[in-house]
């Protein structure tokens, strides 16, 4: 599993699929959301606005599970 630093309370997962070059621009997310079943925590989830905070995990197909390591609680 990778871990992906945050540098803030939350990324969306639109921001983590181009940080890990599923896609190439932003645009392209919620085509790739479409093409593609992604996990959250277990669960699917296809919001490319879906906030990912402090220990998340997202499941993506294909490339792999990452981990957000960061702020806990917004500090």
């Amino acid at each position: 599993m990778k871990e992906i630093q945050l540098d803030s309370e939350y990324i969306t997962l639109g921001q983590l699929l181009k940080m890990t070059d599923a896609i190439s621009s932003g645009g392209m997310a919620k085509w790739f959301l479409s093409e593609n079943t992604i996990y959250i925590n277990g669960e699917v989830d296809q919001r490319r606005g879906r906030k990912l905070r402090h220990n998340d995990v997202v499941n993506i197909p294909g490339l792999g599970k990452f981990q957000m390591i960061g702020l806990e609680n917004g500090e």
